[in-house]
């Protein structure tokens, strides 16, 4: 006898945040920990269960109808894998062109062409490229024609979903510089998700850290790297890499042990108990809440 049994996964938990506008919020945390799951969330290509999500002061999360369809010409995306989110059998000029025809921000199809060019020509692309199809193109190449298509739709918001991670680290850097010029002249707002901390210190002003669905801890950029307060944060600093061999070669590592745990059954109070080297038996029954424990400094610990 089969047994029809259903478990539920809360990707995301108790999230907070604000993005203000003209910065780069980091979103950082291991592979699983729910960093995607926002974005696409932000996105509405998955429904949030509960909460509210407020954009430029109108309540977005339940938008429908002409609602909808303004909110997402203003929020646009940039996907982490440059190769399958580009439609194989369309020219670089269709991929960029259909959006801004299905909007009607160009009166035709010879406006829309003007516009690819200007477009290719701002992310680093010869104009000829519009005829190409994207097999044709390089990774890095491919992702700044993701780039140009997210600005074809003249965005105020941006969620990058790790876009520089499936390329070598030359390109990566190349990516992030022209994010950095696009967001100046443009004067855009970036969610940057990511899991590498060093591109994450490069381009973002502020900086959120997770585990396991929850926040472990929020603040600017300089601080969070000069001064981590939580131990996951401390954890995942300790991890990366330092430029100088004599100093990477004389540095202690501190290596987190056991495993991420399954969201579908996270450990009872701090869900980083089972892997925190300070945690106690009052860890395991106390859910920690994000407070401010320095200025503008939040961190969800009872430790500190």
């Amino acid at each position: 006898m089969f047994k029809n049994t259903r478990s539920e996964v809360r990707a995301v938990d108790g999230l907070s945040f604000e993005v203000y506008r003209g910065e780069t919020l980091g979103l950082v945390g291991e592979s699983g920990c729910g960093k995607t799951t926002v974005g696409r969330t932000l996105l509405r290509l998955e429904e949030a269960t509960g909460g509210e999500m407020m954009f430029e002061g109108a309540n977005v999360t339940r938008a429908g109808g002409q609602q909808l369809k303004d909110y997402r010409r203003k929020i646009q995306v940039i996907f982490q894998d440059p190769y399958s989110s580009l439609n194989p059998r369309m020219t670089i000029g269709e991929i960029i062109a259909e959006p801004m025809l299905v909007y009607k921000l160009v009166p035709d199809r010879k406006a829309a062409r003007g516009k690819v060019a200007e477009l290719l020509t701002q992310v680093g692309l010869f104009e000829y490229m519009a005829e190409r199809y994207p097999h044709e193109l390089s990774g890095g190449q491919r992702q700044r024609v993701g780039i140009a298509r997210a600005l074809a739709m003249q965005p105020s918001f941006i969620v990058c979903d790790e876009p520089v991670s499936a390329l070598d680290v030359s390109i990566q850097a190349q990516i992030i510089n022209l994010l950095e010029e696009l967001q100046q002249k443009y004067r855009l707002t970036f969610l940057f998700i990511a899991h590498d901390l060093a591109v994450v210190r490069h381009i973002s002003d502020r900086v959120i850290v997770m585990y396991l669905g929850k926040v472990m801890e929020i603040a600017d950029r300089d601080t969070l790297y000069a001064d981590p307060q939580h131990p996951y944060t401390k954890a995942l600093l300790d991890a990366v890499p330092i430029p100088d061999p004599a100093l990477e070669a004389k540095r202690e590592y501190r290596v987190l042990g056991g495993e991420v745990p399954s969201p579908l059954n996270p450990p009872r109070g701090c869900v980083f108990h089972t892997r925190c080297p300070m945690a106690s038996e009052e860890c395991k029954m106390v859910i920690p809440e994000l407070r401010e424990v320095r200025s503008k400094h939040y961190a969800a610990c009872i430790k500190l």
